[in-house]
């Protein structure tokens, strides 16, 4: 489990997201989850970039086969039934309800744009919006925190239990 405040990212760690992402990684405050091996698999990203543009994606997934897990997933209209899930279940609603407050106070640490007050990422608390952020944020803050994340992590391909990487471990 993760959570603020993070280590600083490693000279390697940004070697390692900078081939993970295919640029220069952005606002990069540290490494919120790692695969086995070492590498970054989610970044925590600051919520105001160098540019001064408001960032509210604090968790990042990095990991090139959790990404593309998380896109199946959204390509086979997975958040369709998890929002349908959060409509009918008043204890679900609350669990993502808790989940965006943790996002916003993990985040607050860093600062808190006004541009962004209250927004935290992937729909939440109220629509399914995007996997990638929550299963970031479930991976980042440890099971139990993000209810839909958790869902997308168990229904996809990917694994934190094996390493995927192309890339050799940072170490971490």
């Amino acid at each position: 489990m993760s959570t603020p405040p993070l280590p600083p990212a490693s000279d390697a760690d940004l070697d390692v997201l900078r081939s993970q992402l295919g640029r220069v990684p952005r606002g990069v405050i540290g490494i919120a989850a790692r695969c086995i091996c070492g590498n970054p698999t989610v970044v925590a990203t600051s919520p105001r970039l160098d540019d001064g543009s408001p960032f509210p994606t604090f968790y990042y997934l990095t990991h090139p086969a959790a990404t593309a897990a998380m896109s199946v997933l959204e390509a086979g209209h997975v958040m369709k039934e998890f929002s349908d899930q959060l409509g009918g279940d008043d204890d679900l609603r609350a669990a993502y309800q808790a989940a965006h407050e943790a996002y916003l106070r993990d985040r607050a640490v860093y600062g808190e744009p006004e541009e962004i007050a209250g927004i935290s990422a992937g729909g939440m608390p109220t629509r399914v919006k995007c996997l990638h952020a929550l299963a970031g944020h479930s991976l980042a803050a440890g099971p139990g925190v993000n209810p839909i994340g958790d869902l997308a992590l168990a229904r996809g391909t990917w694994s934190p239990e094996r390493c995927e990487c192309e890339t050799p471990g940072a170490g971490g």
